[in-house]
């Protein structure tokens, strides 16, 4: 019997790791939960277009300079003791918008609304990954990706079926909520993510104290990648909408995102083995097809089976080199330095997050439109050739 019971742990997630995939659904989805709605919240507030705009953008670039700080914290202290403060300010800050009255305090809550997101996605991230044995990290970060494409269904969609019936305030309540259930369930973590001792030197003494640094070396590379992928995902995610209107297509534009997250989920689940198996370079190769496809299909759709196709093949294109790159860097680096190798990753997403919608922007207001995807496609071959620069990939 008791061999049994090992068989099984060895085979699934642990407890501790199933309860912290439900942990990280609450926190992305909380976050995703504010995306479509944050800029119209400030708009009635009285905030101009171009401040709107740049309330939409705050989170990211707050998270993206909370970043470092949040990956030295997690290779340093307790992981438990990270994750609840950060939940506690993201719940806290998204609460906090059913008071605001002004779009100023829209943009301060926002920022830090970013600070919180930033804390979670790191050390959890980070977290997750020491529970993983080290032969299946991938399948298992595979699996966190799953949770986080669910999340990033399922905040947008609640976040404008409540604001419709309700109004935005509470909506973004809710939101809070979500983000304070992941505080709850991160207390019922028996392995508290303390930090992995610094390995001796090869006389047997400690090595110096960790140093403290804004990036890992060896995970820019993944962390360029994944940033590249990320410009026409955002770009997509930021202008389908005006893209279809303005070329007068008639497709069912709002059914893109939940068609791509199912897809996305059921490749992860499929691919779960594979994540450990195969290398890096044959899903570059592979997703790349992957991303092209979807923008050639962007380019030519004249109806949703065009739509969803595409919908399907940036799933097996960004989609899957998110887990993919992220599990990368966990590997390259160990356990010791998983959270700035996390830091490292998630920097790279948000650069892409960022810079994607402003991208899209420029090309949107001028270039034909026949041209708007096959340019967005360049970021594919400079994803290679980043690949191709990186013999810390080329070995994985």
């Amino acid at each position: 019997m008791g061999e049994t019971k090992a068989v099984g742990r060895r085979r699934g997630l642990s407890r501790d790791a199933r309860i912290m995939l439900a942990a990280s659904f609450f926190y992305l989805s909380s976050t995703m939960l504010s995306t479509p709605v944050i800029s119209g919240f400030a708009g009635s507030l009285g905030a101009t277009a171009a401040f709107m705009g740049i309330i939409g953008g705050l989170m990211n670039v707050c998270s993206l300079v909370m970043r470092p700080i949040a990956g030295n914290l997690s290779d340093i202290m307790c992981k438990r003791r990270i994750a609840t403060i950060g939940s506690l300010v993201l719940g806290g800050s998204m609460i906090l918008y059913a008071f605001a009255t002004d779009p100023l305090q829209v943009a301060v809550l926002r920022l830090t609304s970013g600070a919180g997101y930033a804390f979670c996605s790191v050390c959890m991230s980070t977290w997750f990954a020491s529970l993983l044995p080290p032969e299946h990290v991938g399948s298992g970060m595979g699996m966190f990706g799953m949770m986080n494409a669910l999340g990033m269904a399922v905040g947008p969609a609640a976040a404008l079926a409540i604001s419709d019936a309700f109004g935005y305030r509470p909506a973004l309540v809710f939101g809070g909520l979500m983000a304070v259930m992941t505080m709850v369930l991160v207390q019922f973590v028996s392995n508290p993510g303390e930090p992995v001792a610094v390995k001796q030197d090869q006389q047997g003494a400690p090595r110096a104290h960790r140093k403290l640094a804004l990036v890992d070396k060896r995970v820019v590379p993944a962390g360029l990648i994944i940033a590249l992928f990320t410009i026409p995902y955002m770009a997509t995610q930021s202008f389908i909408e005006s893209f279809v209107d303005a070329r007068g297509i008639d497709v069912s534009v709002t059914l893109f995102f939940p068609a791509y997250a199912l897809v996305l989920l059921a490749m992860r689940y499929l691919l779960k083995h594979q994540f450990d198996t195969v290398k890096f370079g044959p899903f570059l190769i592979a997703s790349s097809i992957s991303a092209i496809a979807s923008m050639v299909l962007l380019t030519v759709m004249h109806g949703n089976v065009a739509m969803f196709a595409a919908a399907a093949c940036m799933a097996g294109g960004y989609g899957i080199m998110c887990s993919v790159c992220q599990s990368t860097a966990v590997r390259l680096v160990g356990p010791e330095h998983a959270g700035m190798a996390n830091s490292t990753y998630y920097m790279g997403l948000d650069i892409g997050m960022s810079v994607g919608p402003m991208i899209a922007g420029v090309l949107f207001g001028a270039v034909d439109l026949n041209f708007f995807y096959p340019l967005l496609a360049i970021t594919v071959p400079l994803a290679l050739a980043v690949y191709a620069c990186s013999k810390g990939l080329r070995r994985m």
